[in-house]
């Protein structure tokens, strides 16, 4: 991999939709492009074949380049318990989904035209499988433990090169309690706000801290943390809680 973007956005935008990319990177030799998306919630699978989609079509800027030079890789990591199958409203309790965009003929052999990939991780322990292969597993159990640190008793595969590097980079062990801590409210903020935002309810910034500090008593979150969230006062939130 030679250049990393996090949030990356494209100007102009694609597809008229101004989106970002958590994660964004070239191979070296320009081969291959890989996007990664982190995700906090049950999401819907439609966004992410849209930015899978536009990262193709950003290659093809005039006539002469229908045919894309480098290979996509998109991999979105889903972070919540379980996803939902947006035709039928079930949910999805596989850990890995794969997505090839290569055609098959009827006798549903595969032409290999494209070799493009979209893939849907998800690592919740709940939908551990033993027949998944050991190298999505490794990815996996790594990035449950980066979920959620709790799970003490889980064993990542540092024999795996790749996994032994991210541990490494991560370096868990090595982060007090407080940078945890705040990282989880960070992420719980971020996930909290975009649920908000989520159900199209057009309200004003005191308006949506309500909504939240709402949840989160609903949720029996501790005051301390409801306050670090959303701002609010004790007072505030003790009135809230009487309702």
């Amino acid at each position: 991999v030679d250049k990393i973007e996090t949030e990356k956005r494209f100007e102009p935008k694609i597809g008229h939709i101004d989106f970002k990319i958590d994660v964004y990177a070239e191979t070296t030799d320009h081969r291959f492009i890989i996007e990664i998306q982190r995700i906090d919630y049950d999401y819907n699978f439609s966004r992410f074949l849209h930015y899978f989609l536009m990262v193709l079509a950003d290659q093809q800027k005039n006539a002469d380049e229908y045919e894309p030079e480098q290979q996509v890789l998109g991999i979105v990591i889903l972070t919540s318990p379980y996803k939902i199958n947006e035709r039928t409203g079930k949910p999805i309790k596989d850990n890995v989904l794969l997505v090839d965009f290569n055609p098959r003929n009827l006798k549903k052999e595969k032409i290999d035209l494209w070799g493009h990939n979209l893939v849907f991780l998800n690592p919740h322990p709940k939908y551990k499988n033993s027949s998944t292969p050991k190298n999505y597993q490794d990815w996996l159990d790594l990035f449950a433990l980066s979920i959620d640190k709790k799970q003490g008793s889980m064993k990542i595969n540092l024999n795996n090169r790749g996994i032994a590097k991210a541990a490494e980079l991560i370096e868990f062990d090595k982060l007090d309690a407080s940078t945890l801590n705040q990282m989880k409210i960070d992420n719980s903020r971020k996930a909290m706000l975009k649920i908000v935002e989520s159900e199209g309810k057009e309200i004003g910034a005191n308006e949506k801290a309500i909504e939240i500090a709402k949840k989160m008593i609903k949720a029996n979150k501790p005051i301390e943390e409801i306050i670090e969230f959303t701002g609010l006062t004790n007072g505030e939130i003790l009135k809230l809680s009487n309702e």
